[in-house]
């Protein structure tokens, strides 16, 4: 995807949309073709690192034994350790939580526990904490730098319907960041895709309150 036709999808979105009494998010979004998602293999499910913020700050919940309580206080939204976990075993206390962060790290040493107690809630809704994003920490002080990380990571999915839909940024963010942005997710999503740019049908750029536009 060539960096003049998303500037050039950004200044027709610009053009056409109604000036809002708040900083609106843009999305852009990715339909595809060719797929049978009913097939494990052929569904979309991975975390894309970016090199900017997409402006959205991302909220982090930890998972902590003492050996990281101490920074995941002072770095993280929320911190529950091991002695509370008791307490989410109540079905809408887990429910309230799950809704309530966008991605949940833990102490490796506690995954049986943190399975067990919240894999109900946390697990159908894709927020378990997963390796693959490095949400699963030892037992040393490394939970800044992760946290950090999340902020310029997104969730690429498409497991039900045959769309990618994920913000890049703000309304007033740099168009040189969002244009990176969504390259870097585009070149990742083409790498999980059977045939590649082929499973690709279009894409689109919309603000919050805005109709799309095609790129």
């Amino acid at each position: 995807m060539d960096k003049k036709s998303i500037l050039k999808g950004l200044e027709q979105l610009k053009k056409d949309s109604k000036k809002r009494n708040f900083n609106q998010t843009v999305d852009v979004i990715i339909t595809l073709q060719d797929l049978n998602l009913k097939k494990p293999e052929e569904q979309v499910d991975f975390f894309a690192n970016l090199h900017f913020s997409t402006g959205n700050q991302q909220t982090v919940c930890a998972f902590v034994g003492p050996e990281l309580a101490d920074e995941a206080k002072i770095v993280c939204d929320e911190t529950i350790p091991q002695t509370r976990f008791v307490e989410f075993k109540d079905k809408k206390k887990s429910k309230a939580l799950a809704k309530k962060y966008d991605y949940f790290i833990a102490q490796g040493s506690l995954m049986t526990a943190v399975a067990a107690t919240f894999g109900r809630t946390l697990g159908p809704r894709g927020k378990m904490p997963n390796p693959k994003v490095g949400g699963i920490v030892a037992a040393k002080p490394q939970i800044k730098p992760l946290y950090e990380k999340l902020q310029k990571t997104v969730h690429v999915v498409a497991k039900k319907e045959p769309v990618v839909h994920v913000a890049v940024g703000k309304e007033d963010t740099d168009p040189e960041q969002i244009i990176d942005n969504i390259q870097m997710i585009y070149n990742q999503l083409v790498h999980h895709l059977p045939k590649e740019k082929n499973n690709i049908k279009g894409i689109y750029l919309k603000f919050t309150m805005s109709k799309p536009v095609k790129i």
